[in-house]
């Protein structure tokens, strides 16, 4: 049965992932000090300013303002209203609220005492539900929709900085749509890209974009005569980044995670540390559906866990296989609450959550990428086992 699926990035010069990168930098240097800090600091910025808000509760010394501008520069905004030499930076941290924090530190199992462990200390520091997805359509368990576009936006980064199209500036969409006949990608049906420019450039840079990021990037078996070609769809893209639209931290959940392709709990990763499980049990959950598609239990597997504040074992584990399960999904589920230890405390130890550096997720998606620990499948012998009982 045909079917159509899109999913869309952004560059690292739109304005939300200026203020996830920003946020992550933070947390990066806070916890490079403090591996014990409580972070939840959180951007937003627009035109000329941007604010740093939120509770970090740390030992660490922390210079907010220069790592903004630092990070500002990086991206490449060293020009107009928002420019990182000359844009106002606002402060407005705090540290975190005890009530919060009395949950965290001492969860309630371990209040409540009995046969409880060092892991059994750190309870969730929200409630909430999170999502893990993987699934066999390309070598890296993600979706082809979303892992072309995100290609497609690293694209746009690397061009501008190594000089290729000398005149885009930093911010920047894509998005692709994929035809499917049934659960298997056939062609490339459209893509669409928006790239901010220099004046006087709109004339040069639908030919550029078309020969050098989108040609370069998808596949060529992909193409055909009938895809469609949306490049900068408006005539015109000067004014962009924060100068030009408003940006906030974790407003690209989408983007972060599978492009559309299995639900979203609703809460953003960057500027968190790893005792929120809007993060750290996200990421958990992609660990396990990635190692239970790579030892061949499932083609695709979405996982829900969802938890309590201040307690520490999720209240629910649900899983689907959307069908592909060599097992049933009450089976699976079975299997990841005996081979997964999802309290927060051990989430963060399997996946070294304390040393981790978030800067490199702040960007083109928090999932599929093989330098992340929760990208890792050293699992897949433990659970093909499961195949021959």
């Amino acid at each position: 049965m045909k079917k159509f699926f899109t999913s869309e990035s952004v560059t690292e010069g739109h304005p939300d992932k200026v203020c996830d990168a920003i946020s992550d930098a933070i947390v990066d240097a806070v916890l490079s000090e403090d591996g014990d800090a409580r972070c939840a600091v959180e951007c937003c910025a627009a035109h000329d300013r941007v604010l740093i808000m939120g509770e970090i509760s740390t030992s660490a010394k922390v210079d907010y303002e220069r790592i903004a501008r630092d990070k500002i520069r990086e991206i490449g905004y060293t020009f107009g209203e928002f420019s990182a030499d000359t844009c106002q930076v606002i402060l407005s941290v705090h540290s975190q609220s005890p009530d919060i924090a009395m949950g965290v530190d001492e969860s309630a199992e371990y209040r409540e005492g009995g046969d409880v462990g060092d892991d059994d200390m750190l309870g969730a520091g929200d409630q909430g539900m999170m999502f893990g997805y993987a699934c066999s359509e390309t070598k890296g368990y993600m979706p082809l929709t979303l892992s072309l576009a995100h290609q497609l936006a690293r694209r746009l980064s690397e061009v501008r900085k190594d000089g290729t199209i000398p005149y885009l500036r930093p911010d920047g969409k894509t998005q692709v749509t994929v035809e499917y006949d049934g659960k298997t990608p056939k062609r490339v049906d459209c893509v669409v890209v928006s790239a901010q420019h220099e004046e006087g450039a709109e004339n040069l840079i639908k030919g550029d974009i078309m020969e050098k990021v989108i040609k370069a990037v998808i596949p060529g078996n992909l193409l055909d005569s009938e895809t469609k070609y949306f490049i900068n769809p408006t005539g015109k893209f000067v004014i962009g980044g924060p100068e030009g639209d408003s940006g906030l931290t974790g407003r690209k959940i989408i983007v972060d995670t599978y492009g559309g392709r299995c639900p979203h709990g609703g809460g953003c990763f960057s500027g968190k540390d790893p005792t929120k499980v809007d993060r750290s049990a996200a990421y958990m959950a992609r660990y396990i559906c990635k190692n239970l598609v790579a030892a061949g239990l499932c083609e695709e597997v979405e996982l829900q866990v969802a938890y309590a504040i201040g307690v520490c074992k999720p209240v629910s584990v649900y899983v689907n296989s959307y069908g592909t399960g060599k097992l049933d999904d009450s089976v699976l589920s079975d299997i990841i609450v005996k081979e997964f230890d999802l309290r927060p405390a051990a989430i963060i130890k399997t996946l070294n959550l304390r040393t981790t550096k978030y800067a490199p997720t702040a960007v083109y998606g928090h999932f599929g990428k093989s330098s992340l620990p929760w990208e890792l499948t050293d699992r897949t012998e433990d659970l093909r086992k499961y195949l021959t009982k």
